[in-house]
């Protein structure tokens, strides 16, 4: 058996990047959190209310969305996002 061919090559996003996230064949407004070469964790809401969810996607799955959220594109706070490495916390 071969391997998996990737679909296309994947778009590079970065932590507040504006993404579409899809979701049971409907396209949802996400923001991602972090990401590496293959995939990214988005924060997306899954319907039309005020939730959201969390979950890792391909990046090949993931469009850039021009259009603002303002339930979702409010609530940015990458500060606690980030992870520390155990050299730079602080006892």
């Amino acid at each position: 058996m071969s391997a998996p061919s990737r679909l296309s090559a994947p778009q590079a996003f970065s932590p507040g990047d504006r993404v579409w996230v899809p979701k049971a064949g409907v396209q949802r407004p996400g923001i991602v959190l972090c990401s590496s070469p293959d995939a990214a964790t988005v924060r997306y809401r899954p319907n039309d209310g005020r939730g959201t969810g969390v979950d890792t996607v391909t990046a090949v799955n993931l469009t850039t969305r021009n259009d603002a959220d303002p339930l979702l594109d409010s609530t940015l706070d990458f500060a606690l996002s980030r992870r520390i490495p155990a050299t730079e916390r602080v006892a």
